[in-house]
C-alpha cells in the first residue's frame, strides 16, 4: 500500500470482520488497504461510511483529511487511490493530469458560523458577507447589518473575519457563491481553492476555523455545517435568490440541486434560484483516475476503489447522509457516476462488467 506521511494524515480505519477471512464478502477478491485524502468537508460522513464500508467488505480505508488542495496534489502525484475535494477540477487542472472522473459522494452546506455574546440568530445577504471578508464593512454595529436584524443589538466590536490558511474546496465554494453576490468580490478577489483575504486570521482545515470561532469573540468565519453543530457555534440564515432567508438542512441543501447536472458532474450549485435552498450548498466528490494501472497498483486496489464507490452511491451509504448533517445525492447524480465508473480500466479494460 502506497502511503502518506502520518504527520500529515488523519486515519480512519475500517476493520475488517474476521468472519471475512481476509476476503470480500463475496469472495472474489482479497481484502484491500486503500488510501486517500483530500477534503475535511466531508470527513464526519467518511468516518462512519469507511467503517461501515470495511465492515460490509473486508476492505481497509486510510483518508487524509489535509484539504481539497492537498488531495488533488497527492493523486496527481499518483500515491493515493483517490482524492477527496469539494471543487471539481477546472479544465485546466483535468488538461494537466492523466484523465480523471469525478464521483459525488454526498452534498453539505458552507455556514456562516459567529461568535457573538447572546445572539443565537443572525441574518446575512450574500453583499453583506462579502463586504465583511473584504474589510468594508469592519464593525458589528454597522448599519446594513442592522437593517437586516433590526430586533438585535449589535455590539460596537470589530468584525475579526476567520478563513481557510491551507488550500480548500470549502474555500472554493464559499468564494465561488461570493463571485456570483457581489461584482465588487468577484473583480477583486474572485473564486479559487486559496483567496487573498484583505484581513482576518487564518486557520488550517474545518477543524481549525470552527475551533477559532470557537475561542474568540466577535469572530465570523466560513465552515462545513457539521463542524459548526459539533462545536456547537451559531451560524447565519443566508439570503437565497429569492430573498429568502434559509438555514442549512438537508432539505433546502438538496432542494439547491434542482437544477440539470451535466453528465461529469461537474458542476456549482451555489446561489440556486430554487425556491427554499440554501445559497452555499455543494457536492463533494471522489476522485479517481480513469486508468486504474499506475504506482504498482494491482487490479484487486482497482476493483477495491469502484466497490468504495459504488457503496458510497448505494441507498445504504447515503441514507447515513443526513444523520450527520448532509444531505444525499440526487438520483441523476447517482445514475450519471454508475455510467462513469463504467469507463474505468485497468490495463485498457473495463473493471466493471
Amino acid at each position: 500500500m502506497r502511503k502518506i506521511f502520518s504527520s500529515v494524515m488523519t486515519l480512519v480505519i475500517a476493520v475488517a470482520m474476521v468472519a471475512c477471512g481476509g476476503n470480500t464478502n463475496n469472495g472474489n477478491r482479497k481484502a484491500q488497504e486503500l488510501s486517500g485524502a483530500g477534503a475535511t468537508f466531508p470527513l464526519p460522513f467518511y468516518n462512519v461510511v469507511f467503517e461501515q464500508y470495511g465492515q460490509t467488505n473486508g476492505d481497509q480505508v486510510a483518508y487524509g483529511g489535509i484539504g481539497s488542495g492537498g488531495g488533488v496534489r497527492n493523486l496527481r502525484d499518483k500515491i493515493v487511490d483517490f482524492a477527496g475535494s469539494d471543487a471539481f477540477l477546472t479544465d485546466k487542472e483535468m488538461a494537466e493530469m492523466a484523465p480523471v472522473v469525478h464521483v459525488p459522494t454526498c452534498m453539505g452546506a458552507v455556514v456562516v458560523a459567529y461568535n457573538l455574546d447572546g445572539i443565537k440568530e443572525l441574518k446575512l445577504s450574500g453583499k453583506i458577507i462579502a463586504d465583511i471578508f473584504a474589510g468594508e464593512i469592519k464593525m458589528w454595529n454597522d448599519e446594513r447589518l442592522a437593517a437586516l436584524n433590526p430586533d438585535l443589538k449589535l455590539p460596537a466590536e470589530s468584525i475579526i473575519p476567520v478563513y481557510r490558511s491551507d488550500g480548500s474546496g470549502t474555500t472554493f465554494v464559499f468564494t465561488d457563491y461570493l463571485t456570483k453576490v457581489s461584482q465588487m468580490w468577484a473583480s477583486k478577489y474572485g473564486a479559487g481553492k486559496s483567496v487573498n483575504f484583505p484581513l482576518g486570521q487564518a486557520a488550517k482545515g474545518n477543524p481549525g476555523v470552527a475551533g477559532v470561532i470557537k475561542q474568540t469573540k466577535n469572530t465570523i468565519g466560513y465552515v462545513g455545517s457539521e463542524y459548526a453543530f459539533a462545536q456547537k457555534i451559531p451560524y447565519a440564515s443566508v439570503e437565497n435568490q429569492r430573498g429568502e432567508f434559509v438555514m442549512p438542512s438537508s432539505a433546502t441543501i438538496s432542494a439547491a440541486a434542482a437544477g440539470d447536472i451535466p453528465a461529469d458532474t461537474r458542476c456549482s450549485i451555489t446561489n440556486s434560484d430554487a425556491a427554499g435552498a440554501y445559497p452555499i450548498s455543494t457536492f463533494t466528490w471522489m476522485i479517481i483516475y480513469k486508468e486504474q494501472n499506475y504506482s504498482d497498483r494491482t487490479k484487486e486496489q482497482a476493483m477495491a476503489t469502484l466497490d468504495l464507490l459504488k457503496y458510497i452511491l448505494s441507498d445504504e451509504a447515503q441514507s447515513i447522509t443526513s444523520e450527520v448533517h448532509y444531505a444525499p445525492l440526487p438520483a441523476k447524480a447517482k445514475e450519471l457516476s454508475i455510467t462513469n465508473l463504467k469507463s474505468i480500466t485497468y490495463d485498457g479494460a473495463a473493471v466493471l462488467q
